[in-house]
């Protein structure tokens, strides 16, 4: 008896800490959710799925899933495709926490800050263009800011540093010895690379994509300050401002939230079906 008590005291500890921290994350998480869930159902006028037809039945409202989508996707494949290069260049540096804390600065910075100095270097009177007219390249100021392209690298300049973080850590995990096997069998960088170091880091640029995706989808500072917010820039979360804090619907804006985070659900569950057919063994068990 008590060998019994003595044992089970650790776990009445474990359950006792672990109560408050369930209760918090109800707290943050699961109650706004289902209150969220709750609530774009209930509308003002009509029945349950008032709010949801009325956002798939407007052109202006549900196409701004495809506008996020064609800002969030591309800059979540180029922030990949050039995290993966640059990380396993910095793993073999001497200098990697130079470089990352140098990387990392724009994730401190904040979206509103970038945003102000994208508008002081890239608007129509900011050194750029200055430097293009007096250069003579152009004639006229070249408009890089207040359409796709100002938010597309406000967006590109904030989640790089994150998805590199995200992929260093995974690329670090990865076993040296694999890759040198490969080499002194014959295969060169570039085969060392398709067949040995991506197939092993597959799974963790999945993890990668749908995090930094998240994240881009979620975008409304930069489409704001930097876009055309009535036009091609026009992001499902200002949608979703607007029926909240203009229409002071909000039935009608927790619906758009919800679509929000079902098309978010749907992207990453697509990639993580396509995670699950990637190399799963013994040595592909990285860092994260």
């Amino acid at each position: 008896m008590a060998i019994a008590s003595s044992t089970r005291a650790p776990f009445d500890r474990v359950t006792l800490l672990a109560a408050p921290a369930v209760l918090i994350l109800c707290a943050l998480f699961l109650y706004p959710f289902v209150y969220g869930l709750w609530l774009s159902f209930a509308p003002a006028a009509g029945g349950a799925l008032a709010n949801y037809h009325k956002f798939f039945a407007d052109p202006f409202l549900y196409g701004t899933i495809a506008t996020t989508l064609w800002l969030a996707l591309p800059v979540t494949i180029l922030n990949l495709v050039l995290a993966v290069p640059v990380a396993m260049r910095v793993r073999l540096m001497h200098s990697q926490r130079l470089l990352t804390t140098i990387l990392v600065l724009p994730i401190t910075l904040g979206v509103v800050l970038i945003a102000q100095g994208l508008l002081t270097y890239l608007g129509p009177q900011g050194w750029f263009n200055r430097a293009l007219m007096t250069l003579g390249l152009v004639s006229h100021p070249v408009r890089l800011v207040h359409d796709y392209w100002g938010v597309f690298l406000s967006l590109f300049i904030t989640g790089f540093p994150f998805t590199f973080l995200l992929t260093l850590s995974h690329v670090s995990g990865i076993d040296p010895a694999l890759e040198q096997a490969a080499a002194t069998l014959g295969a060169n960088a570039r085969q060392r690379f398709f067949r040995v170091i991506l197939p092993l880091l597959a799974p963790g640029l999945a993890i990668a994509f749908c995090l930094s995706f998240v994240q881009a989808f979620s975008v409304f500072p930069s489409a704001i300050l930097l876009g055309a917010p009535a036009g091609p820039t026009r992001v499902i979360s200002i949608a979703a401002y607007q029926a909240a804090f203009e229409d002071f619907d909000y039935s009608m804006a927790s619906a758009i939230a919800m679509i929000m985070g079902g098309v978010q659900l749907a992207i990453i569950a697509a990639v993580l079906g396509l995670r699950g057919l990637a190399y799963r063994g013994p040595a592909g068990g990285g860092k994260g």
